[in-house]
């Protein structure tokens, strides 16, 4: 579990961090969004190199291996304001970042019960949320972005000790996994592609959430509160999951989780932000947000018993939230948000539609291998 909080520390956060490279470090907004693309472009290279590695490697020597590369990746942001390098050195924390990830994700997928541990595990990263996105400005006041990019490199050296808890490799496990029937290559890639189309839509828009408070006329501490607020709703949406598991079907759980990204965004365009507000809406989109997560995961894992298909739908979603914040950058005009509003409600559709048929098929060959 603290492997995956660990991967996701700097992007669970994303809407303080981008908050700061642009009130402390004095990037504009489009090149805070870049930047935040060009980590998750790292981020999103490792889980596709790791596709290929996961059934090569020991897994503890590769996490031992992103671990440090995200330490690294911290300590040199510390070192330099430059755009260019300060880009670089977030593009290889995001490397360390996205192997931690696709490695946590891969061994959980293998799990007899993915709903509920991959509900834990972004149970927990609500928890970490709040924590963080609450003394953000606290931290800022102190000690500005360097504090922050410390302590990032603090929580990753922490993980150093449980390296020992992790399997090897995922063939430890595999022989105590049901077989579980591949899915068909359409229906896969289908699948894959709702990934892909959900978390771009999350890459766009959780980005600037801060930013967008910002520009409704909120203070910074009213956003951070909103936010922080937002983190124990995630909580309330990640248990979900967790308790319910598959009882209801996925599908509905799906249903209901991404709708409630939807409806604030459509908030944003067509209401009036207060502190109130805005903190119900980002609550609302955060539980929607950590309930879909892992029932999104746990139907990517019921659809083979390797781990791959895991394997590949977190390489897409790194995908889709490294490419997310340069397309906001790109949407944003004259500084304001109703494109990147626009753009997140079609893409959060589009990945409803993709995922519907290839879950509904499961669900159907689920039953009849019951009966």
């Amino acid at each position: 579990m603290y492997m995956g909080v660990m991967g996701a520390e700097v992007f669970i956060v994303q809407p303080g961090f981008v908050q700061g490279l642009v009130e402390h470090m004095r990037f504009s907004e489009a090149e805070a969004g870049l930047i935040a693309s060009i980590e998750m472009a790292g981020f999103a290279a490792m889980t596709i190199l790791l596709i290929y590695l996961t059934r090569q490697l020991n897994w503890r020597h590769m996490l031992s291996a992103c671990i440090a590369l995200t330490i690294v990746g911290q300590f040199g942001s510390m070192l330099t304001g430059e755009l260019t390098s300060f880009a670089a050195m977030r593009f290889i924390a995001g490397l360390g970042c996205g192997g931690i990830v696709s490695i946590g994700f891969a061994a959980i997928g293998l799990t007899d019960r993915p709903d509920r541990n991959f509900g834990i595990l972004v149970a927990f990263s609500g928890v970490y949320g709040a924590i963080v996105l609450g003394f953000m400005p606290t931290l800022y006041g102190y000690a500005g972005m360097q504090g922050l990019l410390f302590f990032f490199a603090a929580f990753a050296a922490l993980g150093f000790p449980l390296v020992g808890w992790l399997p090897t490799s995922g063939g430890v496990v595999q022989a105590d996994i049901q077989a579980r029937s591949p899915l068909p290559l359409g229906l896969t890639i289908s699948a894959l592609g709702a990934m892909f189309a959900y978390f771009l839509a999350q890459g766009v828009i959780w980005t600037y959430l801060f930013r967008i408070a910002i520009d409704g006329g909120l203070t910074e501490p009213q956003a951070a509160f909103g936010l922080t607020i937002a983190q124990f709703a995630g909580i309330l949406g990640a248990l979900i999951p967790t308790i319910v598991g598959a009882r209801f079907g996925r599908t509905v759980m799906l249903a209901i989780a991404i709708s409630a990204g939807v409806v604030p965004l459509l908030y944003f365009l067509f209401g009036t932000i207060s502190a109130l507000s805005y903190a119900i809406a980002v609550c609302v989109y955060n539980f929607g947000f950590n309930k879909t997560h892992p029932y999104l995961l746990a139907t990517m894992a019921s659809f083979d018993g390797s781990g791959r298909v895991v394997t590949y739908a977190v390489a897409l979603q790194t995908l889709g939230l490294a490419v997310g914040p340069a397309v906001g950058a790109w949407l944003l005009g004259g500084n304001a948000f109703a494109g990147v509003h626009w753009f997140g409600i079609a893409a959060f559709v589009t990945s409803f539609a993709l995922i519907l048929v290839p879950a509904l098929h499961q669900s159907a060959q689920t039953r009849a291998a019951a009966s």
